[in-house]
């Protein structure tokens, strides 16, 4: 059975999957023209006078790519759970998580007081 708020955590669900999905290709993006802009600079970062600025921006972005495909994995589980059926409920004690909560954070799995432990 479908409840009052499933149509509404549904879109709210498709809009972060969509938004992830674009900020994931926007990020790879900048991954490949980094890469691609370090090819016709001097291999060797330790003596490169931007070698060490080049390593930091490649690990920020590996960084940043490694959230963005976690969001989207928390995102796609929360859709699971909607199909399911299980979305809303607390995955550690079984009540209900609170509408503002999912309202917040659709991808929640626990309850606040499950959460706050």
């Amino acid at each position: 059975m479908t409840t009052p708020a499933e149509p509404d955590a549904a879109r709210a669900l498709a809009s972060a999957r969509a938004e992830t999905l674009r900020r994931l290709a926007g990020l790879t993006g900048h991954v490949d023209e980094l890469v691609a802009a370090s090819v016709d600079s001097n291999a060797d970062d330790e003596h490169d006078p931007e070698g060490a600025t080049i390593a930091f921006e490649r690990a920020q972005l590996a960084s940043l790519v490694r959230e963005a495909q976690d969001r989207l994995e928390e995102v796609d589980a929360a859709l699971v759970r909607l199909a399911e059926g299980r979305y809303g409920t607390c995955e550690r004690c079984g009540a209900a998580i609170a509408p503002g909560r999912l309202e917040v954070r659709p991808t929640a799995r626990t309850c606040v007081a499950c959460a706050a432990r």
